[in-house]
């Protein structure tokens, strides 16, 4: 990879699609004015709602919004990784949660979908149930770029640190994860999985994350982060308040880490 500036972006996404795409749109620009090579939007963008009323809001990929963001690119030229979206596919009984990579001419360089659902329930805190909306991906999706080679994952992916050692093997040396994470989960899990992937991994995590309560009625924790291949929180967003924070990602720093401490080269398990 090459030294690069990338920026998260934090939102408050709700019901309404166009409101939600002025805004994400209005601070992918102001980023790549700041200097933003890669910008990354959160998990559900451009419509955020309730579960069971998701089937409706979904869309093919390209599509309405998947071409928005396409042009946003190209207009930018910038590396844009569009959050993710409610993709309706052909033959799938129910949407899948979808991030596509766009390249700075507008192309879409890769799409993954999530493959971990978050289905859980804490009593009086959170209960979610994804599976019943959402069909599930079952791809481990890496792409080479510019930039270097960007791993993709989605939210509930983070505790799951056999796929980020797939991308891992696959090369990635920046993983960027779109999330809506929960305000409780976040309190307890958000910065320790960011920051422990990046460093088992010894790459970039890029974290965008939603904030504020969703139409659904959950709340999300915002902090969105920035995290070195040392661990290192190199920028983090606000409990609260749209915007973006955006941080240099020295090659230097990856080359270092991995040279110095190179665990990826000591590994004697199998994934």
């Amino acid at each position: 990879m090459r030294s690069i500036h990338a920026a998260a972006i934090q939102l408050h996404s709700g019901t309404d699609k166009a409101s939600n795409l002025a805004a994400a749109s209005t601070l992918v620009r102001e980023a790549a004015a700041a200097g933003a090579e890669l910008v990354a939007l959160p998990e559900v963008f451009s419509w955020r709602g309730r579960l069971d009323e998701e089937a409706g809001h979904a869309e093919p990929i390209p599509g309405p919004t998947s071409e928005t963001m396409s042009a946003l690119a190209r207009e930018c030229g910038i590396h844009l990784v569009a959050g993710s979206l409610l993709e309706r596919a052909e033959g799938a009984e129910r949407p899948f949660n979808t991030s596509v990579l766009f390249g700075p001419d507008g192309k879409a360089l890769a799409a993954y979908r999530k493959i971990h659902l978050f289905d859980i329930d804490i009593p009086g805190r959170v209960t979610m149930r994804e599976s019943a909306s959402r069909d599930r991906g079952r791809e481990v999706i890496t792409a080479e770029t510019e930039l270097g080679r960007i791993g993709m994952a989605i939210c509930y992916d983070l505790r799951f640190p056999e796929l980020f050692r797939r991308m891992s093997e696959a090369g990635a040396e920046i993983i960027v994860m779109p999330s809506a994470f929960t305000r409780p989960t976040g309190h307890a899990h958000w910065e320790p999985l960011v920051r422990a992937r990046a460093i088992e991994n010894q790459c970039f995590v890029i974290a965008p994350n939603q904030f504020g309560a969703s139409g659904g009625g959950v709340d999300n924790y915002g902090n969105s982060l920035l995290v070195d291949p040392w661990g290192k929180v190199l920028a983090r967003g606000a409990d609260e308040g749209a915007g973006f924070v955006m941080a240099l990602l020295e090659a230097e720093v990856l080359e270092r880490v991995r040279r110095e401490l190179p665990c990826l080269e000591h590994r004697r398990l199998e994934t």
